[in-house]
């Protein structure tokens, strides 16, 4: 019983010395913070956790001093840790609340807000956690509002160079367009001209051929030169006979020019 309860005893007193040194460290480390050597801080914070890992103060005061050395994510991995495992609803509270600011330096507004809201439903009073609350609100107002502004500014912009695109599409089409306009008019050109040139050809091979047929005497039968030569003998006779009936008739009108 007596070794058993020395065991016991020493078991104990060790414990105590370990406890000791841990929150020497953390006492150390609070006073390099508050002196604003945020480095040495955490130094003495992760001695803290090394004496005692999973030690809930040492964690949370080291997600403080990594806080303000602008490390967001570690900062944020080490409240997220004193939530998980914390059953102190203060201490819980506040990492909710710090948890809360770490977003609001990343500029992630909506994760803010639900730290803060998280943080009041364990403190219902704290007038800082309210204050933080309505500015991570006002400051996601504002983030929506310039967000939706930049659309618009890139969709006017994109509008602009739709235009652009558009407008030298168009230009292009036109320039084609009076290429091929500028093509079909040189072709019908040069048909039209093609086809007055043949025509051209085509009257002088006409008038060609009407000179040569004039040249050329005209080739009759024998039978058309033989009523050619009687229709001319016949009206030889007619000629004749008619002479023949004026003279007759003008020697029948005579009248003597003597005086009787």
């Amino acid at each position: 019983m007596r070794f058993i309860i020395l065991f016991m005893i020493f078991t104990f007193s060790a414990g105590l010395s370990h406890a000791q040194k841990e929150k020497k460290r953390v006492r150390q480390g609070n006073n390099d913070f508050e002196e604003g050597n945020f480095q040495e801080a955490e130094k003495e914070y992760r001695k803290a956790l090394m004496e005692k890992p999973g030690y809930e103060k040492g964690t949370f005061n080291l997600g403080d001093a990594m806080y303000e050395q602008e490390n967001y994510e570690e900062s944020n991995k080490l409240f997220t840790e004193v939530i998980e495992r914390s059953t102190n609803a203060d201490q819980k509270s506040a990492a909710y609340y710090n948890l809360g600011n770490t977003f609001m330096k990343e500029n992630k507004f909506e994760e803010s807000i639900d730290a803060y809201k998280n943080s009041l439903r364990l403190s219902p009073n704290d007038e800082n956690t309210k204050y933080n609350l309505e500015y991570a609100r006002k400051k996601l107002i504002e983030q929506q509002q310039q967000q939706q502004q930049q659309n618009q500014d890139q969709n006017k912009d994109q509008d602009k160079e739709d235009k652009k695109d558009q407008d030298k599409k168009d230009q292009d089409k036109k320039g084609d367009n009076k290429k091929d306009q500028d093509k079909k008019d040189q072709e019908n050109d040069k048909k039209d001209q093609d086809k007055e040139n043949q025509d051209k050809k085509d009257q002088n091979k006409g008038d060609e051929k009407k000179d040569q047929q004039k040249q050329q005497p005209q080739q009759i039968s024998k039978q058309d030169a033989q009523r050619m030569l009687d229709a001319l003998q016949n009206d030889e006779k007619k000629t004749l006979q008619e002479l023949q009936k004026q003279k007759a008739k003008a020697a029948k009108g005579k009248k003597s020019d003597i005086d009787w």
